[in-house]
């Protein structure tokens, strides 16, 4: 077995930020990141963004000669079997065992399949493997469907039109964004794909995929020679049920500076359901600026300083020429107050008298 040291498991966004604020405070202590993951640490959100749209953001995060000169080791395509709580090992499924002093769960999330006959068929898109295929597939297909109403399928379905390729996106809502962001906000969205060259099919739900396209709900069919599945995410907490660690909802429990339930343990990102000091309550982190914010905070934890997560989660998305900003709780609201303005819209969400997010649309003229 290795020296043991500091170990994260995942090379998001929360687990690379881990591994760079542990190894700035202590620069000879080991420092190991295991993923499954066989690319460079890079991010994400561009991918259902600038790089399904046909262009090529910058990426990677780091390359290889920065890890070798920051003395972090990267382990890429490792799969963690289990963790030894009791004797501070991680088990790879090959069998070999990485001793921790300090170990960071940052795992992530994995796409919820599309779960229907031929389902299988479906494309996702989480990963940088995901996004090359479907790339690939877009230059190759003259029309796609994305089921999932959400805000990655949005973002998917309003880059495939831009493509040229003509694209239906299918949800059981009514109204794009509906869970999310309300009736008033989806209409909205709903026009800005339809601007974007988006067919919206609100209220179906796709029984099966077959080689022409999707079946809906009463039997009506939508052709298509793509299909992408953007049916959400689910946390992947696998390692710390096992561990037996505090897990509700799915998530693992932490306090606001990252502790799980097990000496020495933290979690950070997707898979964590943290508490949020201004919030006053836990709450899931879903996107990558909280991520890196909780990466940071584990990583400071773990090296002896006090940090706690106290940030407002904001997110931004970007549908067709329109970027919605969002900030705010999205753990619910009782009310919401909808202003036009010239070149979008904001939407203030509130529970009681207490405003719990923003949202807010706004048009980029060169887009």
């Amino acid at each position: 077995m290795v020296a043991s040291g500091f170990i994260v498991i995942g090379s998001g966004p929360a687990g690379l930020t881990a591994a760079e604020t542990f190894r700035r405070a202590h620069p000879r202590i080991p420092v190991r990141i295991l993923t499954s993951d066989a690319a460079l640490p890079y991010a994400k959100p561009p991918l259902s963004k600038a790089y399904l749209c046909g262009r090529d953001p910058q990426l990677d995060l780091h390359n290889p000669e920065w890890f070798v000169q920051n003395g972090i080791e990267l382990h890429r395509g490792i799969t963690v079997d289990h963790i030894d709580l009791r004797n501070r090992e991680v088990v790879t499924a090959a069998g070999r065992r990485y001793g921790y002093w300090h170990l960071v769960l940052a795992s992530g999330a994995k796409p919820v399949p599309l779960a229907v006959p031929g389902g299988e068929a479906a494309l996702s898109l989480r990963s940088f493997a995901d996004a090359v295929v479907l790339r690939m597939a877009a230059k190759n297909s003259e029309s796609a469907v994305v089921v999932g109403g959400g805000l990655i399928g949005c973002e998917a379905a309003s880059c495939l039109a831009a493509r040229g390729v003509a694209t239906t996106l299918v949800a059981p809502e009514p109204v794009p964004v509906l869970r999310r962001f309300g009736l008033d906000a989806g209409e909205r969205v709903a026009k800005m794909l339809s601007d974007s060259g988006v067919r919206f099919a609100g209220g179906a739900r796709v029984t099966a995929v077959d080689d022409s396209g999707v079946i809906l709900g009463g039997g009506a069919r939508v052709e298509a020679e793509l299909v992408v599945s953007a049916t959400g995410v689910r946390p992947d907490s696998s390692l710390a049920a096992a561990a037996s660690l505090d897990i509700e909802g799915g998530r693992v429990v932490t306090d606001e500076r990252m502790h799980t339930s097990a000496p020495n343990v933290y979690a950070a990102g997707d898979v964590a359901l943290a508490y949020n000091v201004t919030a006053g309550r836990r709450i899931p982190s879903e996107h990558w600026r909280d991520a890196t914010e909780q990466g940071r905070i584990a990583g400071s934890t773990a090296a002896g300083y006090h940090a706690a997560w106290a940030d407002v989660p904001e997110f931004s998305c970007v549908i067709g020429k329109y970027e919605l900003t969002y900030r705010g709780w999205g753990t619910g609201y009782d009310d919401s107050a909808l202003v036009e303005g010239r070149d979008g819209f904001t939407v203030t969400y509130r529970c009681g008298a207490e405003v719990v997010g923003v949202l807010t649309a706004t048009a980029n003229p060169g887009a």
